[in-house]
């Protein structure tokens, strides 16, 4: 009575439809549960996804082909156009700061494993097909196991004759080795290096004291005669940094004004400015003193509302274009794009989603949402023709062949590592023609993790099918070994390095290695075990180039040794 239920739940060799769509809810649903237990401090997340797709895959469970294969790539697609995305900005803008030596110190040690696995192929007599994936399991990097796999799809089209491995059975053997590798260096580091993560944080916090610094707005009363009479422009132009007078009171009056950059200064004027805390300092005492009025916080002449880009006919135009002082009398003070706080100049371009401090007349901040949108339903719904678009474009841009000499076929950026560059570009420039950057933060971590659940369940379930046969066969022992020579020498390395000869602060460095690894499990468990979310900026800031990085170095191994 019960056959259909059986037939649905139980393992089959070969599934239709239907049972390889419970085979993939059962793989995810049981992943997310485990990975939501801890170990001490660690939680595996979406990790445990892979853990459990081996189970299922051991015990027979099976998809079928195509959607394996589709459910594989469409799952990496998303999940790499995602984290773009998500740390594109802070990506870019990392390199004005420490994000260049972060990235140098990231790559070397990709290349350094890249290195590590070409001398093992040397050596050992292994198959680079399979040492690549050890490379990738011992890294926990999935596009570099998604872009090893499409080369190979490539070379097998090119050689039909030729017979390739899998580079999936070394990666599964060696996941959790990458893993918990990590977490054991972060462990062992800290106490041989005997760190104290308050003390990391007092450092971190000093030496960002003149960085990235947030806006602030003071009151101030123009008290030197020298100003008397100069305007607006001229005394912000001979400061010579930038700061936004954003309000202005004359003395003996009630009435807020904005202020035009022809406006002259009188004796005893309130001015409200708004830029860096030390700039603005550096002004009062300048041209007056700080004022405690308090009509010059007035909104009964002056307003103040965030306005949010939705519109096209603001996206992509620069403050100057829009002109808001000159046409509905009101000055912009501020500009919030992606988590950061902009000072508005003319020539700053609007992207859709940026959210604009604006001031004036009531009436006519209401006239300005019409042009610029204001709509927040708007920003909570996905805008599905953005999302696909962009993919569609990271798609193009993976399948582009790269004809480089003395290779036996093109090389492509794949479905890795395509989606993840167009991604970057979308986000720092806000946008290509209809394609925008802007997805909320819910949608981004949705489309994230449900790629890479996806991606895991398929790549888990493929490679648990004979994988205690496999790890016998292959001598998973020795794979493990190999694996691990990939996994520590570098991080041992990049701790000594970066601690003694670049001096990263601790905190920071826990991040650099789990991003280098691309591990979201090991930066989990780095920011419980330091209690800091400082390691998920330095993450962040070497996520992207590294992940571009291991899609080339498995790749290129690919192309080389085969």
């Amino acid at each position: 009575m019960l056959d259909w239920l059986r037939t649905l739940l139980l393992p089959a060799e070969n599934p239709n439809i239907t049972q390889s769509i419970v085979v993939i809810m059962l793989a995810v649903g049981t992943g997310i549960f485990f990975g939501r237990l801890k170990l001490g401090k660690i939680t595996f997340g979406v990790s445990a996804v892979m853990f459990t797709g081996l189970i299922l895959g051991h015990f027979g469970y099976r998809i079928e082909t195509h959607i394996l294969d589709f459910i594989r790539d469409f799952g990496l697609i998303l999940f790499v156009y995602g984290i773009g995305l998500q740390v594109g900005p802070s990506f870019f803008s990392s390199f004005r700061n420490e994000g260049l030596k972060f990235n140098i110190l990231a790559v070397s040690t990709v290349l350094l494993g890249g290195l590590i696995t070409a001398l093992l192929f040397h050596f050992t007599g292994l198959k680079i097909e399979d040492l690549v994936g050890i490379m990738s399991g011992s890294v926990t990097n999935t596009p570099g196991l998604g872009a090893a796999k499409n080369t190979i799809e490539e070379l097998q089209h090119t050689f039909p004759g030729r017979p390739f491995n899998d580079p999936t059975i070394g990666y599964a053997i060696t996941y959790p080795l990458g893993v918990f590798g990590i977490i054991g260096v972060v462990i062992l580091s800290k106490i041989l290096l005997k760190i104290n993560p308050e003390t990391e944080m007092r450092r971190f916090r000093m030496a960002k004291i003149n960085r990235e610094l947030p806006l602030v707005h003071m009151k101030m009363r123009v008290t030197n005669p020298e100003f008397f009479g100069k305007s607006i422009f001229q005394a912000t132009k001979d400061f010579g940094r930038p700061i936004v007078i954003s309000r202005l009171k004359h003395s003996g009056s009630a009435a807020v004004q904005s202020p035009t950059a022809d406006m002259l200064m009188r004796d005893r004027d309130v001015l409200m400015l708004v830029g860096l805390e030390n700039d603005l300092k550096d002004f009062i005492a300048i041209v007056g003193r700080p004022s405690t009025d308090q009509f010059i916080e007035s909104d009964e002449d002056i307003h103040s509302r965030n306005i949010f880009v939705t519109k096209a006919s603001a996206i992509h135009k620069t403050l100057a274009e829009l002109d808001l002082y000159n046409t509905y009398d009101l000055k912009v003070t501020r500009v919030f794009r992606a988590g950061r706080e902009i000072l508005p100049r003319p020539s700053l371009e609007l992207f859709y989603g940026d959210k604009l401090r604006v001031i004036g007349a009531k009436d006519a901040i209401t006239e300005v949402e019409k042009i610029i949108g204001n709509s927040e339903k708007k920003l909570l719904e996905p805008d599905f023709l953005s999302l696909f678009g962009g993919l569609l474009l990271g798609v193009i841009l993976g399948s582009i062949p790269i004809v480089i000499p003395n290779l036996p076929v093109p090389l492509k950026l794949g479905f890795a590592a395509g989606p993840l560059i167009v991604a970057l570009l979308i986000s720092r420039f806000g946008g290509i023609s209809f394609i925008h950057s802007y997805i909320n933060n819910g949608a981004i971590y949705f489309m994230k993790d449900f790629g890479i659940c996806m991606f895991f369940a398929a790549v888990g379930i493929h490679a648990g099918d004979g994988f205690y046969e496999n790890f016998v066969k292959y001598n998973g022992w020795m794979w493990l070994l190999y694996g691990s020579a990939i996994t520590f020498i570098p991080l041992i390395l990049m701790v000594i390095i970066g601690r003694f000869i670049l001096k990263i602060n601790y905190l920071q460095l826990a991040g650099i290695m789990s991003g280098s690894y691309t591990d979201p499990a090991a930066l989990s468990f780095s920011t419980n075990y330091l209690d800091s979310d400082i390691p998920v900026q330095s993450y962040a800031q070497v996520y992207p180039l590294v992940t571009i990085f291991r899609i080339f170095v498995a790749s290129l191994l690919i192309l080389l040794l085969t």
